[in-house]
């Protein structure tokens, strides 16, 4: 199969994906290389956190196994959704991504933090994001992962839906104008662009997703104020030793002029005229 001629269409502004480019022999290389770089971000990430709150790899697991559930299924969607356009596929699939990548987020944020207030208040413990229970419970898991993929879907027709602007039609004209190299141009997108974007955004949606243990937190801070505490007191004591130095130093100067002062200590030589 020649991907080259997959890739290869020619437009009045050079060359540019095909609309097979995405889904070709170099297209899946691109993407299978980008979720290995993804899921190693996530490794790092968990050995980047504090070893008293370090998270057992199976809780790692749970954790990010819904980004990935989630990931995989918007962009297997912004694939299929980059062919339905008319023009090039990767600008659309870049625009659609970037969207996902900014927009998306915040309706994850918002989703999350509703999800954990609901959590809280009706006492549905299986939809706390982070909190499986103890021992872990899979079903807890579980259905956080299909609350998780629901979440992308939201995203994803919410994109979807805003990308029906006239506005982009002129946005898709200049993102990659620059780049003429279909092969470039398809690196840049299902790779270079998406590396950087998805290792903020897997190590900020990972903090959202991750349990953060709020007797974890308390300790930190009762930790840190008694750490102040013991070194305000050193530094008490060592001032009030100086003090005492000090008043040491000025009782015996003072005893020293009170003996100078005393007419009775002063030896009075008398002598008799003969």
């Amino acid at each position: 199969m020649n991907s080259t001629g997959n890739v290869l269409q020619p437009t009045h502004g050079g060359l540019h994906c095909s609309k097979d480019a995405l889904t070709d022999v170099f297209g899946w290389f691109l993407q299978v290389l980008l979720a290995c770089l993804a899921f190693t971000c996530l490794i790092a990430k968990r050995f980047c956190e504090p070893r008293s709150e370090r998270r057992s790899w199976l809780i790692w697991f749970y954790d990010t196994s819904k980004q990935g559930m989630g990931a995989m299924a918007i962009h297997l969607a912004n694939v299929w959704l980059a062919g339905q356009y008319q023009g090039d596929p990767c600008t659309w699939y870049l625009i659609n991504f970037l969207l996902d990548s900014s927009l998306g987020l915040l309706i994850i944020f918002v989703g999350i933090r509703l999800s954990q207030y609901l959590s809280r208040k009706k006492g549905w413990e299986a939809i706390n994001f982070g909190e499986y229970g103890k021992p872990p419970s899979a079903n807890a898991w579980m259905a956080q992962c299909c609350l998780y993929v629901g979440l992308m879907a939201i995203v994803k027709v919410s994109i979807t839906l805003f990308m029906q602007l006239d506005f982009w039609d002129g946005v898709k004209d200049f993102i990659l104008s620059p780049i003429n190299n279909p092969k470039v141009e398809l690196a840049f997108v299902m790779l270079i662009i998406p590396f950087f974007v998805n290792m903020l955004m897997f190590w900020v949606t990972d903090n959202f997703l991750m349990h953060k243990s709020h007797s974890k937190r308390q300790a930190r801070r009762t930790s840190a104020e008694n750490s102040l505490l013991a070194r305000t007191k050193v530094k008490y004591r060592t001032i009030k030793k100086k003090i005492r130095r000090r008043d040491s130093e000025s009782d015996i100067l003072l005893s020293g002029d009170d003996e100078l002062l005393d007419p009775e200590s002063v030896p009075i030589n008398r002598h008799v005229l003969t």
